[in-house]
Parts: structure tokens; C-alpha cells; sequence
């Protein structure tokens, strides 16, 4: 007998509309897809194409108007506010183009705020210190973002979304930012925490380089899956 496949996302006929003023935007219209624990997914599309929407909805800063979505097996579409925030903090962990580091605040503090978000206090410090570690930083943790570069910067942010352990890192754009070596090494990174760690990885990008390196590319147009490749 094969061994089941665990899917940490499952999402069924999400649409999600907008109303700007009298026009009604559909943003998706009946999305639907499955991602297995431990893959790398890219999700690709042009501009418009529900592929920030879908990111969004995934990563629990966003409801669907409609459709079912279960994440790491929590039925996420009907839960309250504050369930969605706790489970959005415990599972998920985001990285951005444009970094979300505070400026004032040093490497190390930056990587702790998801652990105060969530209320822990014995050995927040460590926890932030190894993350730090993990992602070749050990020796910059009291810097701030200004002394450091974009990708030393965009490190932290990646060991900011490591430090509560989550079932799936989402990066958006995650070397838009960053010149052609730093982008690299900052996918080396990514794919290195995928295979030492069984993280999910789902990466919003337009660069196919970029893309290229993930297990299956999701393709999005007009807020629906135009050809999953696997």
C-alpha cells in the first residue's frame, strides 16, 4: 500500500470579490488546489491575476468570499477573527520583497516579535538567536537593518518567519529586492530549510529563474488555475 501524501493546504472553489465603488472585481473565481507537506510550490501569473489575492487568502491575511480553504487540517474559512490570527502566527511564516524589518530594532529583536505576538516568554532570546543562526547570521544579531545588506536583511526576515517553527514559509517576491547573487544564495537558503527541515515552501514570483527552481509551478490567470505544472 502507497504511502498517503499529506496535503498542508487544501483550498476548494475560492472566490474572492472586491467592490470598488459601484464595480464588483473578481479577484478569483473558483480556485482550487492542493499542496503537499514538504513541497516547494511557485505560484506565477501576470499582473491582475489573483496570484497576491490567492497568497493572501493562503497565508490568512484574507478571507474568501466564498469556497472552503483547510490549512495544515484546520478549516480555516469559517473560524473567527482571532482564530484565524492565532493560527496564521503558529503555521505560516512570511517573507516579503521589501523585507517588514523594523529599522530601529536590532536583528535580534526583529526576529523575536512573532514569539511575543504569541506570548512566549522562556527562552524567546535563544529561540530568536538560534533562527538567526540557522540562516548564517550568528554573528550579526545585534546589528540593525541599516547595517546591514539587502541580503543579510532579507536573512533576518527569513529567520523571522523560521522562529515559531511553521508548517509553511510563503515568500512573496522573496529576491525582487536583491541583485543576482544575493537572490541566489537567498534561494539556496530557502531550499535549504525545505530539505532540512520538511518546511513547505510557496513562493509568489515573476522571475521564471526563480520559479525554475521549485518542485511544481501553480499558473494563475483571470483569478483561476490556468496550468498547474508538476
Amino acid at each position: 500500500m502507497s504511502e498517503q501524501i499529506q496535503m498542508v493546504i487544501q483550498a476548494k472553489n475560492l472566490t474572492k470579490t472586491y467592490k470598488m465603488g459601484e464595480i464588483k472585481v473578481h479577484a478569483l473565481n473558483g480556485t482550487t488546489l492542493e499542496i503537499a507537506a514538504g513541497e516547494v510550490v511557485a505560484i506565477m501569473g501576470p499582473s491582475g491575476s489573483g496570484k497576491s489575492t490567492l497568497m493572501n487568502i493562503l497565508g490568512c491575511l484574507d478571507k474568501p468570499s466564498s469556497g472552503d480553504y483547510i490549512l495544515d487540517g484546520i478549516l480555516v474559512s469559517k473560524m473567527r477573527d482571532d482564530q484565524i490570527a492565532r493560527t496564521r502566527n503558529e503555521k505560516v511564516g512570511f517573507v516579503f520583497q521589501s523585507f517588514n524589518l523594523l529599522p530601529r530594532q536590532s536583528a535580534l529583536s526583529n526576529v523575536e516579535l512573532p514569539l511575543r505576538y504569541s506570548g512566549v516568554t522562556r527562552g524567546r532570546r535563544d529561540r530568536a538567536k538560534a533562527a538567526l543562526e540557522a540562516v548564517g547570521l550568528g554573528d550579526r544579531i545585534h546589528h540593525k537593518p541599516t547595517e546591514l545588506s539587502g541580503g543579510q536583511q532579507q536573512r533576518v526576515a527569513i529567520a523571522r518567519a523560521l522562529v515559531n517553527n511553521p508548517a509553511i514559509i510563503m515568500a512573496d517576491e522573496p529576491t525582487g529586492a536583491l541583485d543576482t547573487k544575493n537572490g541566489k544564495e537567498i534561494m539556496d537558503l530557502l531550499l535549504d530549510l525545505n530539505r532540512q527541515r520538511g518546511t513547505t515552501i510557496i513562493l509568489v514570483t515573476h522571475d521564471p529563474g526563480v520559479a525554475a527552481r521549485a518542485q511544481r509551478i501553480i499558473r494563475i490567470c483571470d483569478g483561476k488555475i490556468e496550468e498547474p505544472v508538476s
